[in-house]
């Protein structure tokens, strides 16, 4: 809460916001305003105003929470475990979806290169044999310099 810290002496408006946000116990108050809280509570209209916030604090204090009812309990704890099993099933259809995705674009990136770096094979000028790939000759024969990169 944004609030403007006084020096000099408090007025009515400034005690009754102040005794709404933090109650009539002094010691709650901010540091910076409580001696003039402490001056300004002695007057009729401190004391009408510390009274009213007494009354609000003891009705706070009187109000208690009920522990939850075991049934309560057993219900949000099966739902929660219910929702992290779906999130997990989520979770493992997109991982399912995204290796998919991988799978072929490496595909599609396996087959754009081959087309690419293939040559064009023409039937007078170079027949292919069991040792030739794409890539260049796998024969026993084969260059060294390629064994080497």
């Amino acid at each position: 809460m944004a609030e403007k810290i006084t020096g000099g002496p408090m007025d009515a408006g400034r005690f009754a916001a102040l005794a709404d946000a933090y109650g009539s116990a002094l010691h709650r108050w901010p540091p910076a305003e409580q001696a003039a809280a402490m001056l300004f509570a002695e007057t009729g209209q401190g004391r009408a105003i510390l009274e009213r916030a007494g009354r609000l604090d003891a009705v706070l204090d009187r109000y208690r929470v009920e522990a939850p009812s075991p049934a309560l309990h057993r219900m949000i704890v099966a739902r929660a475990a219910g929702e992290v099993r779906q999130e997990r099933r989520r979770r493992s259809w997109w991982l399912g979806f995204g290796l998919a995705g991988v799978g072929l674009a490496g595909a599609v990136a396996g087959l754009a290169l081959v087309t690419v770096v293939a040559p064009d094979i023409q039937s007078d000028h170079y027949v292919m044999d069991a040792n030739a790939t794409s890539f260049g000759d796998a024969g026993p024969d084969a260059d060294q310099a390629e064994e080497d990169l």
